[in-house]
């Protein structure tokens, strides 16, 4: 294959992931975009079109298993891509009380925001930094400061995946490798079962951002190699800071009586 630097972006099948991808390739990457749906190979197509330029490979991969971190690290190596960014994006939400969730769920969430994308920073950071070149950005989430209920399994998963980010951030900036979290609040992909209306109202307040923006900051701050940034600022970051300052026998109280 031509030697082009890649980018690899997992869970580009939609919302955030199709919009990383689009703004890479128009920063002149090749692409290696994968999914666990079929229409990977639909999104690699269309972005391929509107950069014609641009190499786009789709490839389908279920990131929720232990072993596709080193399927998708060897599918580099087959095909001779030079890997220079890194974009962990793949992943699940839910907002369920812990023991409700099934095991398989739970297997696959910890997987998704663990397991795969911290073996994915092991190996393709192994080569970046041989070569003393290199990004990488996990997409973590501004629960993972939130130790609330309905939210400890993704908030702890994030939280794991943050502090890990950040430990990465500093033993190899070094090395000229990069290693940025970007922490989304609410962004417009519909993940969460909106209603249009309080979507739009939301976006008019500042506290849900597009997916395009969302993509935009996130890739500024890792090219800028800044260690992390919030998307959206102010809002998130203020709300979870008063987040951290509720006791829990307040939680307690909260979830007694119904309030959230």
């Amino acid at each position: 294959m031509e030697n082009k630097h890649f980018a690899i972006v997992t869970g580009a099948s939609s919302g955030m992931g199709v919009e990383f991808a689009r703004q890479l390739a128009q920063r002149g990457y090749y692409l290696l975009i994968v999914s666990n749906e079929e229409r990977i190979t639909e999104v690699a197509s269309n972005i391929q079109q509107q950069t014609p330029n641009i190499k786009v490979i789709g490839l389908v991969l279920d990131l929720g298993k232990q072993s596709s971190a080193r399927e998708l690290y060897e599918y580099t190596h087959a095909h001779e891509m030079e890997i220079e960014v890194l974009v962990n994006n793949a992943g699940v939400y839910h907002d369920r009380d812990i023991l409700d969730d099934s095991e398989g769920f739970t297997s696959l969430i910890m997987n998704l925001h663990m397991y795969t994308p911290a073996m994915l920073c092991y190996l393709f950071g192994q080569d970046m930094k041989a070569r003393r070149k290199g990004y990488i950005l996990n997409v973590c989430s501004v629960t993972d400061h939130m130790a609330a209920q309905r939210l400890g399994t993704y908030g702890g998963t994030k939280a794991f995946l943050s502090h890990f980010t950040r430990a990465l951030h500093i033993e190899l900036r070094k090395y000229g490798v990069h290693v940025t979290n970007v922490s989304p609040g609410a962004v417009d992909t519909g993940l969460y079962n909106i209603k249009p209306v309080f979507t739009k109202i939301g976006k008019c307040l500042g506290i849900i951002v597009s997916p395009q923006t969302l993509a935009r900051r996130g890739l500024r701050a890792m090219f800028r190699g800044r260690a992390k940034t919030t998307v959206p600022t102010l809002f998130w970051r203020a709300l979870t800071f008063i987040i951290t300052l509720i006791p829990t026998w307040q939680l307690r109280l909260i979830r007694r009586f119904g309030w959230f």
